[in-house]
């Protein structure tokens, strides 16, 4: 395991692509200058916890110990064969020569219809952005402004 004198921390951060490590990186740079855990956390803008956390860390587990663990959140409904199918069937009638209009209603029943899953209507639109679709709407020619001549 490599010590701290022995570790350019300041290359380190520029390799970095998150802003959390490059902080972490930075507050061990300010350790290994022999600053106080205070006056790095003051200088940095973050709690003294945090630097403790973060040097205690180093100190144990070396740099490995300092990088972004996998965060665990609720499980997708979809998996991703029904999501893939999901975005083929929108593609599908996106190109659809009859108009291919769907709303958030159709997406919600094809969902319930195909793979038994009932989604809160309002989450359909978060789905369609995380399939990489984006809503977009058009105003009929009824709903222009009164002082737009057609």
């Amino acid at each position: 395991m490599n010590t701290i004198e022995s570790i350019d921390f300041k290359s380190l951060i520029g390799q970095q692509k998150t802003m959390q490590m490059k902080m972490r990186l930075l507050a061990l740079e300010h350790f290994k200058q022999g600053h106080s855990r205070t006056k790095i956390a003051q200088s940095l803008m973050v709690s003294r916890t945090s630097v403790n956390k973060w040097i205690h860390i180093f100190l144990n587990k070396g740099l490995e110990g300092l990088q972004e663990k996998p965060r665990t959140g609720r499980p997708a409904f979809l998996t991703l064969n029904q999501r893939e199918q999901l975005r083929q069937y929108i593609q599908e009638k996106a190109m659809d020569a009859h108009g291919g209009r769907l709303i958030g209603s159709d997406i919600h029943a094809y969902i319930l219809k195909e793979f038994e899953i009932n989604y809160h209507p309002d989450s359909i639109y978060y789905l369609l952005k995380y399939l990489g679709f984006s809503w977009i709407t058009s105003r009929s020619p009824m709903c222009q402004p009164a002082n737009e001549q057609l």
